[in-house]
């Protein structure tokens, strides 16, 4: 099969950056089986959505039957859908009512992001410092849930939610790092 990058380091990046995705929903996957359906089920779906993802880029980088306009607009669903589901309509509870919410605000802002980014017809408008504040906004949320996860006390679910919380920055920035390339092939 033949990559659509042709950089060693492009490639080293997006590869590293599936591998870490695809170990994180595997630690995922086992939580759900280990704690049961009735408690995980929202982790369920919100690691559908991140298979898809991980999915879509692996056909991406290999070029097979997926365009970029298709690439751009299904990942962008399913990273949207994933910031609504887990951060807007059914947040995690937080030891802090302010943490609470700067990360609303910000999941909000990440959702308006994607939507006016990436969902438009003129996707290929956006710049590198559009894309760079996607993630980076991403991995502040996530930076904002792993300070609250330290405030409360340790229990068995501790390390899945540390895991958990920390996939969705790591396939934003697979998809940022595909983004960008595309950018450049203008």
């Amino acid at each position: 099969m033949q990559t659509r990058f042709k950089k060693n380091a492009k490639i080293f990046d997006i590869a590293i950056t599936s591998i870490a995705a695809i170990l994180s929903v595997g630690i995922m996957i086992y939580a759900i089986f280990h704690f049961g359906l009735r408690e995980a089920w929202p982790e369920l779906v919100l690691t559908i959505f991140y298979i898809a993802c991980i999915v879509m880029i692996g056909m991406y980088f290999f070029n097979y039957r997926i365009t970029t306009q298709q690439f751009n607009y299904w990942c962008s669903l399913s990273i949207g859908i994933t910031v609504l589901l887990r951060d807007i309509l059914f947040p995690p509870p937080l030891a802090n009512f302010a943490l609470h919410l700067i990360c609303l605000v910000l999941s909000v802002l990440l959702l308006c992001m994607l939507t006016f980014f990436y969902a438009r017809k003129n996707w290929r408008s956006y710049t590198k410092r559009n894309l760079w504040t996607i993630c980076i906004i991403d991995i502040l949320i996530a930076a904002l849930y792993n300070y609250d996860i330290y405030l409360e006390p340790i229990n068995e679910y501790t390390s899945y939610m540390l895991t958990e919380i920390w996939i969705r920055p790591t396939i934003t920035y697979g998809l940022v790092a595909c983004f960008i390339t595309e950018t450049k092939n203008k």
